[in-house]
């Protein structure tokens, strides 16, 4: 969790510093855009170059050059040097930026049975639903006017604090598999994985119109603070629920439950455009957040069984770069549709995002069913270095 709370305190921080010393949230969103831009592109790369190095050496790589980018930004920002400087250490700072989530999915994978990954993936989801919860509450306190520079170091901090505890964590790490031409198989390579790239942008394209509808519709009612309580909302009823989804004991295919579950958060994202009172769009939040972490938990799992073994770390990055993709064009096109129509018009693009994420699934069925591939099933493998 200490790894991972900067995934969502980063883009704040950043935001809230930049425009206290420049006054421009222009630039502000242009430099935490670049951060957020870099990191998705990287991460991939950064989870392949563990899968065949080990994830402790690119976790203590990453960390040093993650605190020299976050510190060439700080110093950027404080001498409020041009735009090109911020970006040029804001880009330094994403591509050193691994994604905690995957590394940490695949670390569950190697650590625990089978029977308890689901269990652990749920568990998983919570811990992000509450770092979604609380991370800008906490960089908000860490950047007072006095000191807005807090935010990111604190989140410099964090990082390199996590990253080294977790490599340090050796009987967690993920086993090293060598195909005959020495290197583990490409996750990118495996349609499965392609499949659930597909659906995980879908689903982050509704979360991200969601949470701009959410956003809106307070807005049109002049009760902008209202909002954040709606994305609260959310996040509860998606904690709530992954919560549940953890502790059954599924006889269901995981593939089948991606279909279902797909399904569900399409079809709760329909309520948002009819809602038009607090207390009624209350509840339909709370609503729509439930079918959210059991989806990202079935595309876990499912993930881990069509996934080369080798290369968990790169699957896993790969699914969370595309979510986060997905993330950032509903924001785009929500807030786009929110700002020329309705916050009805940001949730119905969301309903269609869930669309694309159930289509994805139900069209998908006999690639996820087919497993991991063959050449990948039994390759040789070989602990972590020690």
């Amino acid at each position: 969790m200490v790894g991972r709370f900067p995934i969502a305190m980063r883009s704040i921080g950043c935001l809230m510093l930049i425009s206290a010393v420049t006054g421009s949230l222009g630039e502000a969103g242009v430099v935490a855009a670049a951060m957020l831009i870099s990191q998705g592109v990287a991460a991939p790369f950064l989870g392949r170059l563990a899968d065949r190095h080990s994830q402790r050496k690119v976790l203590l790589t990453t960390c040093a050059g993650h605190a020299v980018g976050m510190a060439l930004l700080l110093t950027a920002i404080g001498l409020e040097l041009p735009l090109w400087a911020m970006l040029a250490a804001a880009l330094v700072t994403g591509c050193t930026s691994v994604s905690f989530t995957g590394f940490m999915r695949a670390r569950w994978a190697a650590f625990v049975d089978q029977g308890s990954l689901r269990t652990a993936y749920a568990m998983e989801s919570i811990l992000d639903d509450t770092i979604f919860l609380l991370g800008p509450l906490l960089v908000t306190v860490l950047s007072p006017a006095a000191f807005p520079a807090g935010g990111l170091i604190a989140c410099a901090v964090l990082t390199v604090t996590g990253s080294i505890v977790v490599a340090l964590h050796r009987s967690s790490e993920p086993m090293r598999a060598r195909e005959p031409g020495g290197s583990p198989q490409r996750a990118i390579a495996v349609p499965g994985v392609w499949v659930l790239m597909a659906a995980y942008a879908g689903m982050g394209f509704l979360f991200g119109a969601v949470d701009v509808s959410m956003i809106a519709f307070a807005q049109e009612r002049s009760e902008p603070g209202l909002g954040g309580v709606l994305l609260a909302l959310i996040a509860v009823g998606s904690l709530v629920a992954g919560l549940a989804y953890g502790a059954v004991d599924w006889r269901v295919p995981q593939s089948a439950l991606l279909v279902v579950t797909s399904c569900v958060l399409t079809l709760s994202a329909i309520p948002l455009a009819f809602a038009d009172t607090f207390p009624v769009m209350a509840l339909c939040a709370v609503l729509a957040g439930i079918a959210i972490s059991p989806a990202l938990i079935a595309g876990s799992t499912l993930l881990e069984s069509v996934a080369p073994k080798g290369s968990l770390s790169e699957a896993f990055s790969w699914l969370n770069s595309c979510g986060a993709l997905g993330i950032a064009s509903g924001i785009a096109v929500g807030g786009h549709l929110g700002e020329q129509g309705t916050s009805a018009h940001a949730a119905w693009a969301g309903a269609v995002g869930g669309l694309v994420a159930l289509v994805v699934s139900l069209v998908g069925q006999p690639v996820l069913r087919k497993g991991r591939p063959v050449s990948a099933v039994n390759p040789e493998l070989t602990t972590a270095e020690q």
